[in-house]
């Protein structure tokens, strides 16, 4: 058998993917999310450091091994949705996060260095829900 790669395949060979997905919306896409976490509850997550002192531009790429973001990434649904890698600004753009809502789940200022994955699931949901409040007071404050 002789090994190709999949563009050398498509010059001979109609190539499509053997399993397809249905588009998932945003809610659907950070309800996954959620459930990935909650598959192995205790497992030891890495926060990200000081996203909020990093330049948009530093915070776009900033990634940590094992992080929340690296377990949305390790599913192939998911990566198969549009999820490009484990870094901040994609997952800002595939779950559409506001720079608030990010923070609030990877920053290392919520939990230290580590995290159990439980606790992650439990702020990937929450901005689903939301706490009504405290957007309002945000936007009222914040600027």
């Amino acid at each position: 058998m002789k090994h190709q790669t999949l563009d050398q395949l498509q010059t001979i060979a109609k190539v499509e993917p053997s399993a397809t997905y249905p588009t998932m919306s945003r809610t659907q896409r950070i309800e996954r999310w959620a459930k990935l976490l909650e598959q192995n509850p205790r497992r030891c997550l890495g926060a990200l450091s000081g996203t909020e002192y990093l330049s948009p531009e530093a915070r776009a790429v900033a990634r940590g091994a094992g992080s929340p973001i690296t377990v949305a990434y390790e599913d192939p649904v998911l990566r198969a949705m549009g999820l490009k890698d484990d870094t901040y600004g994609e997952a800002k753009r595939f779950f559409e996060l506001s720079d608030w809502q990010l923070h609030n789940i990877v920053c290392h200022c919520h939990v230290g260095a580590t995290m159990q994955a439980r606790w992650a699931a439990a702020r990937v949901r929450r901005t689903i829900t939301g706490n009504r409040l405290l957007a309002w007071l945000r936007a009222r404050f914040v600027h």
